[in-house]
């Protein structure tokens, strides 16, 4: 049996074509008119006014957050309130830009930041909440702009996880897409993204000053006169090349949301007896999009999830962990911006979490394959 990994891309649109129209013309670089295009296109389809293209999402949350601390007037040490259950990109943007991550644990079902949770984190200091999607489930995010309103906070948006997805609000049926809550929004096109150009990102946001700040800064802070600098910005720039293939995969994401869904469903069925919490389908605002297909280990099960991906890599079958919270990373104790604040659901779903093979390749065969293996976990 061939190992099967967690994720496979799909590339069966003009992913060739416009690449081989890159190498025809010469316009190779980030001038190239597939960049433009992207991000037009992108934006418009997220319900914002501008995209950004970068080189890969990291560096999105990265440019997002200088752009906004620069535009609000934002100083050193003010707060972003954040999810402790993320990837360390969200929290290492927020420090490098000399602000202070404050981290709320997540929801026990959704993984996503807990609602309840936020107004508590709140500060004279706080001056946004950054939201993120996580693992294809929208944040609630009714409550959060209502808290936002409030408080009169900034929303930064992290929709890496979540190409495509839509929120509806519960009271009035109204569905906006993610990637269009926030003063500035993120995604990331990496190779196990619904969208991918291998790497990639994109800025969104509506306001026009925002939108002239980020595409300045990422750009090396060229000016009227090109070698003339009155900032430091970065050479954040996305190629044509990546441009190309990111556009080729947009032209197809909802065909991608569509057999992804259906990769959960399949998932749902086959695994429906094993003793674990599954992702759950729906929530009054959201139809999950299953960018992972998450297992929880339920507390009867003898073993953690470094145990289960232990053997099914040996059974050849490709997994990964869960985020190791925010809170108790190591980098994030030796900066001092810890404190003692109860996170145990975050802590909890690391131990036992794990997400296994559902990339947009995978085959309904290697998920019967993937199937079995797990199942042979608990005999």
């Amino acid at each position: 049996m061939n190992f099967i990994p967690v994720n496979t891309p799909l590339f069966e649109g003009n992913e060739k074509k416009y690449l081989n129209e890159c190498i025809d013309t010469g316009w190779i670089s980030s001038e190239g008119n597939f960049v433009k295009k992207f991000e037009e296109d992108f934006a418009k389809y997220s319900q914002q006014q501008y995209g950004i293209a970068v080189s890969n999402g990291s560096v999105a949350i990265d440019l997002a957050i200088r752009a906004m601390k620069e535009h609000y007037n934002w100083h050193d040490n003010d707060e972003v309130i954040m999810p402790t259950f993320t990837i360390i990109s969200c929290a290492q943007s927020i420090i490098y830009n000399k602000l202070k991550p404050i981290f709320v644990d997540c929801d026990p079902l959704t993984f996503n930041i807990d609602v309840n949770l936020i107004e508590q984190a709140i500060t004279k200091k706080t001056k946004a909440i950054m939201v993120v999607h996580i693992y294809g489930l929208p944040s609630d995010m009714e409550p959060i702009l209502n808290l936002a309103k409030k408080h009169n906070l900034k929303i930064i948006e992290d929709s890496a996880e979540v190409h495509g997805q839509e929120y509806q609000f519960p009271k009035t049926a109204i569905k906006k897409k993610c990637g269009s809550f926030g003063e500035v929004s993120t995604f990331s096109f990496y190779a196990n993204k619904h969208i991918t150009c291998g790497e990639g990102g994109m800025i969104l946001t509506s306001d026009p000053k925002l939108a002239k700040k980020c595409q300045y800064l990422r750009n090396l802070c060229f000016g009227e006169n090109r070698f003339v600098h009155e900032d430091l910005g970065w050479n954040f720039r996305m190629s044509n090349l990546q441009g190309a293939v990111g556009l080729a995969q947009f032209e197809q994401l909802e065909k991608f949301i569509t057999k992804k869904k259906a990769i959960g469903k399949l998932y749902q069925e086959l695994l429906k007896n094993i003793p674990a919490l599954l992702p759950i389908e729906s929530t009054p605002y959201a139809d999950n999009h299953y960018w992972v297909f998450s297992i929880v280990l339920n507390d009867e099960v003898k073993f953690d999830a470094k145990y289960a991906m232990k053997i099914l890599h040996d059974n050849g079958i490709g997994t990964r962990p869960f985020f190791y919270p925010m809170h108790i990373q190591p980098i994030i104790k030796k900066l001092a911006l810890n404190d003692d604040v109860n996170r145990k659901t975050s802590e909890k779903i690391y131990q036992r979490g794990f997400y296994i093979p559902t990339g947009l390749g995978i085959t309904q065969e290697q998920q019967l394959i993937v199937a079995k293996k797990i199942e042979e976990l608990f005999k």
